[in-house]
């Protein structure tokens, strides 16, 4: 949600008013960027990952039928971990999803639930009844 008018001037205000205190921590804080930080776990990430292709490519190539094994499936954690490493990155690098809060769905005129379980329901009391 986005400031107000006067909201953004009172913190235009404070970040003078502590820019005008300490200098020197105020530049610190301004360039500490969260962002720059996921951006950096993210080339981190991909730079595991292709590790993890070479990794998973050289355990083809060695002639031990256990190393080889051994060796793909160490490349292939390594390529599942930095992949999700990186996506969780990107996620908060990117302000992530919303969160949305769904309001409930309305029951049936006849106060049952709505959907599949309310119609087999509905079937079952039928057949106990004789009707079908």
């Amino acid at each position: 949600m986005p400031l107000s008018e006067h909201e953004q001037r009172m913190l235009d205000q404070i970040e003078r008013a502590l820019y005008a205190e300490d200098p020197k921590f105020a530049d610190t804080v301004r360039q500490t960027n969260p962002v720059v930080h996921h951006k950096r776990r993210i080339v981190k990430a991909g730079i595991g990952f292709v590790l993890g292709v070479v990794l998973l490519l050289a355990g083809l190539l060695i002639g031990n039928v256990v190393g080889q094994v051994v060796v793909s499936v160490s490349g292939f954690l390594v390529m599942l971990a930095c992949f999700l490493w990186g996506a969780a990155s990107w996620r908060r690098a990117s302000g992530g999803p919303e969160v949305v809060i769904a309001e409930p769905r309305p029951k049936r005129r006849d106060g049952g639930r709505p959907g599949m379980m309310n119609r087999f329901e509905e079937r079952w009391r039928r057949r106990q009844e004789g009707e079908e």
